[in-house]
């Protein structure tokens, strides 16, 4: 699994600004749980890609494993926002669920 990462590194060494290479190389590390990695790279990622959602999911869920709750629900609304925009309902509905589902506050 490393020599995936060490791959996509290297392609992003070679080519700081390739978006497909980040997501790729997010990919990577959340399977192996380098949530903070994860972190790191979508975050640049979503400030230069036109992405319809599925990064926001996975930096939200990053944000989870790393403890940073308000993070995640603010990640997982515009993941909300940017889904519906680009015609993936499905995808919003799922981001919502799971903040109603995982996310929520505990009633009182």
């Amino acid at each position: 699994m490393t020599d995936r990462i060490e791959v996509f590194e290297q392609m992003l060494a070679a080519d700081p600004e390739n978006t497909m290479v980040m997501f790729g190389l997010a990919k990577e590390y959340e399977k192996q749980g380098r949530y903070v990695d994860v972190i790191r790279v979508l975050e640049k990622y979503l400030s230069k890609a036109n992405d319809e959602g599925n990064a926001y999911g996975v930096l939200a869920n990053a944000y989870v494993q790393n403890g940073d709750r308000e993070k995640a629900i603010e990640t997982y609304k515009k993941g909300i926002d940017v889904s519906i925009a680009h015609g993936h309902p499905s995808m919003a509905n799922e981001y919502r669920m799971t903040l109603e589902m995982d996310l929520s506050e505990p009633p009182a």
